[in-house]
């Protein structure tokens, strides 16, 4: 009998343990998820008011809903009373045309700035050049009449000559038939022979022959007629030999003069624009170390050359000791007028896009803002700003592609000025079977 209300008594407090464990775990075990519930699901009534989704990675896309974002990233919610985003540090939230960096980043990123000055950008430009003939100093030597060369005293092209220099001598019998009545005519006294032979001295103007080529003809029906050289120069064609037979009209030699000679300079079509006729130029020549040559623009040259699309000018130059040759290499210097002072920035501070060229301006308490700018021409290091900036700014000139990386610039760049991104439907949906809020 004792036995047996000892074992009733290890059998009731065993069954009253078992309920109070029951209970007790019952009272501190965590609620069951329901199937629809999630953790990122939109905050119940009364909590903060929720304007979108984003993924942390890509915070330029807002979506509707909470999901997994194109990237597979869980997206977080943007609250209406966040801080705006040039009040955050990088990466926290949406970014905007002005960004925010920690000092301390910005130095270990190695930024360097530069103010946006106004000056007056060096107006000296230097281009290549060659030296070609003066061609208004060509001069061509032909016969006027049919003949037979009997002798050139010139024998070579590129021969130097001097004025009044025999060239060639000419067998011509129409030459020396009028020569004959002209001599006849010499020694007449009356007004009617003075006017016969004025009339025969025209008829060898014609003809081609000079007082000087009159003056040196032998007398002689087989007589040569020499002629000489008009101005002094270089024998540039030869087209004739001794003993050739030449028409009218047909060219014999070309002499060109080296009293000046011209400077052809291909200039890049953004410095033409700064040279004008009569701009002073410095050449200096390889084959002549250390002595430089002084001159003007005569005029730019109305073609531009296909290849290069530079424009020519023409430059002149004296050259009264002949040492400048046709074919030399030059360097020309133009220093066009100075201009007024503009606003420039260094060529490192701009970042080009493609379709819009734009610098990033550094502002106080470690915020960068993006700036579209209009260039002008670039010199000595520097380029024009023409919109955008007035002077005074600080810009960025190094490291601003650093910049870009850290704090998702490329977005900001490409939303500059643009219109707020309206949140769109989540492109994609967690997958079947997976908690939305779980994330693995």
């Amino acid at each position: 009998m004792k036995r047996a209300l000892m074992m009733f008594a290890a059998a009731v407090l065993a069954m009253a343990l078992l309920l109070i464990g029951y209970l007790g775990g019952r009272g501190h075990s965590p609620a069951t998820p329901s199937p629809t519930h999630n953790a990122t699901s939109a905050p119940e009534s009364g909590s903060k008011k929720v304007l979108y989704w984003y993924d942390t990675m890509a915070p330029q896309q807002h979506f509707d809903k909470p999901g997994l974002s194109p990237m597979g990233m869980q997206m977080v919610p943007k609250y209406a009373d966040e801080r705006p985003a040039d009040e955050r540090p990088v990466g926290e939230g949406a970014a905007r045309d002005i960004v925010r960096i920690d000092p301390a980043t910005v130095q270990n990123l190695g930024v360097r700035t530069a103010v946006v000055e106004r000056r007056v950008l060096a107006s000296a430009i230097r281009v290549p050049g060659t030296i070609t003939w003066d061609l208004r100093h060509a001069m061509t030597v032909s016969a006027r009449v049919d003949a037979v060369i009997a002798r050139l005293d010139v024998r070579a092209p590129y021969t130097a000559v001097a004025a009044g220099a025999p060239l060639v001598e000419l067998l011509a019998p129409q030459w020396n038939s009028a020569l004959a009545e002209y001599r006849a005519l010499q020694q007449v006294q009356s007004a009617d022979a003075k006017d016969l032979r004025a009339a025969s001295r025209e008829r060898l103007q014609v003809l081609g022959l000079t007082p000087a080529d009159i003056q040196s003809s032998r007398h002689g029906s087989d007589a040569a007629i020499t002629l000489h050289a008009p101005q002094a120069g270089i024998v540039t064609t030869l087209d004739v030999r001794e003993g050739q037979r030449v028409s009218a009209g047909q060219t014999l030699m070309t002499l060109n003069g080296l009293s000046t000679v011209w400077i052809e300079a291909a200039l890049p079509q953004a410095a033409a624009g700064t040279v004008r006729g009569g701009t002073p130029v410095t050449v200096a020549v390889d084959a002549l170390p250390g002595r430089l040559f002084q001159g003007t623009v005569e005029t730019l040259l109305p073609d531009i050359d296909p290849t290069t699309r530079t424009q020519r000018a023409r430059i002149v130059l004296d050259n009264p000791d002949g040492s400048l040759s046709p074919g030399m290499f030059a360097t020309v210097q133009l220093n066009p007028a100075q201009g007024e002072a503009v606003a420039v920035v260094p060529d490192d501070a701009l970042i080009a896009t493609g379709s819009q060229t734009r610098v990033i301006v550094a502002e106080d308490g470690g915020h960068f803002r993006t700036v579209a700018v209009r260039t002008g021409r670039s010199a000595s290091g520097y380029t024009e700003i023409r919109e955008g900036l007035t002077g005074g700014e600080k810009v960025v000139t190094s490291g601003q592609f650093l910049i870009d990386s850290e704090a998702s610039l490329s977005g900001a760049l490409e939303r500059l000025n643009d219109h707020p991104v309206q949140p769109a439907p989540a492109t994609s949906a967690p997958m079947p079977g997976m908690p939305m809020g779980d994330g693995r």
